[in-house]
């Protein structure tokens, strides 16, 4: 089955009219199951999930009312769609289904032109409101990450502001200085939240030609960048003296670094030490790393690392949960993947992302 075919439940005991829609489903490209008893059914359903249940009112034993029914009182399957199949064409029995959770009947004997446009319509819903879903999860936690993140530096801006109003006329000028400086800071941090979020937004959207990357001068810039951070931890860098050729769009690819970097010296040891390197792998790909010499990553967290919004629980520095999921979304836009390998609690991580060669595209 590939990734792209819905899969199709047939619940019905009449072998006629199971063999038109299996033929006619399939040749449409969907993966389909077929059950003649509704109990059966029902015990394979939560492992399968299919995408839309075609059902047949008349069964003996379980009939397709009480199958829907339990589909409907199930958690795990309440939200499948239930097309019911009848040969009653009955308003009572239509009203009925409908309110079990049905989302359309079909009469029987089946026509297939219209069954076929029937389970594609639904089949699309189901697939938009999965969408709706997914993008209202990622809203809700955008938001409260966004509510989160800004609301400890602003708060503290407010906080050092209220101070210097209230104790204007007596405080120090090294208090004031102290002050100054976290408000610089609170009022960076902030900056950076927004400068993020920007940058997710635009590789959301943002369309990019990919071209040669002199990786060599972006990691460079990337430093640059993290010049401060790389000097107060004092930190050793090593990086290969060639780079391999990949294609991309190299703004994106500088913030890739830049994350990975900024990672390392967070998370490395004391001090930080990173080895920068690169090698083509066999499937036309160029794989890019930061090996660093940290405590390491518990398996069990490992998945969440790219998750967006979500941060270690490990974590000793000020951070908030968008650089991991902001390089994800950039490496997977320019046709590569991320991820983490070699790391093992107490013996340091290697954070590698993947571009297409310059071979691919010539």
């Amino acid at each position: 089955m590939t990734h792209s075919q819905n899969v199709i439940l047939i619940i019905d005991d009449h072998p006629t009219n199971l063999g038109v829609l299996f033929e006619a489903l399939e040749h449409a490209g969907h993966k389909v199951f077929i059950h003649t008893r509704a109990q059966t059914a029902l015990d394979v359903i939560p492992e399968i999930l299919p995408d839309l249940i075609l059902l047949d009112v008349m069964m003996p034993g379980l009939d397709g009312f009480e199958t829907c029914r339990r589909l409907k009182a199930n958690p795990a399957t309440q939200d499948i769609p239930v097309i019911f199949m009848t040969a009653l064409n009955d308003v009572v029995d239509e009203v009925r289904g409908f309110e079990l959770g049905a989302v359309d009947y079909i009469v029987k004997p089946i026509q297939v032109e219209k069954t076929l446009a029937r389970v594609n319509a639904h089949l699309t819903i189901r697939k938009l409101q999965k969408q709706l879903e997914t993008k209202n999860a990622e809203l809700d936690a955008f938001a409260h990450t966004v509510a989160h993140n800004l609301k400890n530096p602003l708060g503290n801006m407010v906080a050092y502001a209220n101070y210097l109003t209230e104790f204007s006329e007596t405080i120090t000028s090294d208090d004031l200085a102290e002050f100054a400086q976290g408000i610089e800071q609170s009022a960076q941090h902030t900056i950076n939240i927004v400068n993020e979020l920007l940058l997710l937004a635009n590789v959301r959207k943002g369309t990019v030609s990919a071209k040669p990357l002199d990786m060599a001068a972006i990691v460079g810039r990337a430093k640059e960048r993290l010049v401060l951070e790389i000097e107060s931890a004092a930190a050793r860098i090593s990086e290969p003296d060639v780079w391999p050729v990949a294609v991309g769009h190299a703004p994106w690819v500088e913030e890739v670094w830049v994350n990975y970097l900024s990672n390392g010296l967070k998370y490395g040891g004391r001090p930080p030490q990173l080895v920068l390197g690169a090698a083509p792998e066999g499937d036309g790909q160029i794989c890019f790393w930061v090996q660093d010499n940290g405590a390491g990553i518990p398996a069990e967290e490992q998945p969440a690392l790219f998750t967006e919004f979500t941060r270690l629980n490990q974590v000793r520095t000020k951070g908030h949960g968008l650089g991991l999921s902001i390089v994800r979304r950039i490496v997977e836009r320019l046709g590569g993947r991320v991820g983490v390998k070699n790391s093992t609690a107490g013996q340091g991580s290697t954070f590698f992302f993947t571009l297409p060669g310059n071979d691919l595209t010539e």
